[in-house]
C-alpha cells in the first residue's frame, strides 16, 4: 500500500492541495496528515482528495471542535492526539503530531506499529527504532530541513520511503 504522509500545513491550503496532487500522481492510496492543519479549509482539502484521509491535531490546532466537525462532514478520520490508518494486512500505521514527546515515545517503545509518523519538528526524517520505522515527512510551511516544503510517500509493500518536494 502506498501512503502519502504530510505534516505542518499551517493553513496553507493551496500548498496542501498541491502536495495532495503530487502524492496522488505518485500512486498514493491513502493520506495521513500529522498535525498543524490550522484551518477547516485544509481539512476540506483532505476530504476533497478522493483518498481515505487520516489526520491528527497538532499543537497549533486551536479550534479542535471546528476541525473535528469539518472532518466528520468531509469523511476525514480525525483525532486530537493519535490516529491509526489501516495498512490492509491487519497492521496499522499510527500518527501523532510529536509535540507531546511522551506520546510519541510510547508509540515507538510499544513496538506494536510498524510505522510511527509525526510532524512538529519541520525536519524530514526516517529512522528505525527496533521494529518501528519512525517517519517525519518534513513540513509544508516553515520547513527547517530541508529548507523547502516536503511530503513523504511510503510504500508498505516494499518498505521504501521517498521524500517529495512541493512547490512553494
Amino acid at each position: 500500500m502506498k501512503i502519502g504522509i504530510i505534516s505542518d500545513s499551517h493553513g496553507k491550503t493551496r500548498r496542501l492541495r498541491a502536495a495532495l496532487e503530487i502524492l496522488r500522481a505518485r500512486g498514493a492510496e491513502a493520506i495521513v496528515h500529522c498535525g498543524d492543519l490550522c484551518s477547516p479549509p485544509c481539512v476540506q482539502a483532505l476530504g476533497d482528495c478522493g483518498l481515505p484521509a487520516y489526520a491528527v491535531a497538532g499543537n497549533m490546532d486551536r479550534h479542535l471542535v471546528e476541525l473535528a466537525t469539518q472532518a466528520a462532514e468531509v469523511g476525514v478520520t480525525f483525532s486530537p492526539e493519535v490516529v491509526e490508518a489501516p495498512l490492509g494486512d491487519g497492521r496499522y500505521l499510527v500518527a501523532t503530531h510529536g509535540n507531546d514527546h511522551a506520546v510519541l515515545d510510547e508509540l515507538v517503545a510499544g513496538q506494536q506499529f510498524p510505522y510511527v509518523c509525526h510532524g512538529h519538528t519541520h525536519r524530514a526524517a526516517d529512522e528505525r527504532i527496533g521494529a518501528a520505522r519512525v517517519i517525519c515527512p518534513g513540513a509544508l510551511r516553515h520547513p527547517r530541513h530541508p529548507h523547502h516544503p516536503t511530503v513523504a510517500l511510503l510504500d508498505t509493500a516494499t518498505d521504501t520511503l521517498e521524500f517529495l518536494d512541493v512547490p512553494r
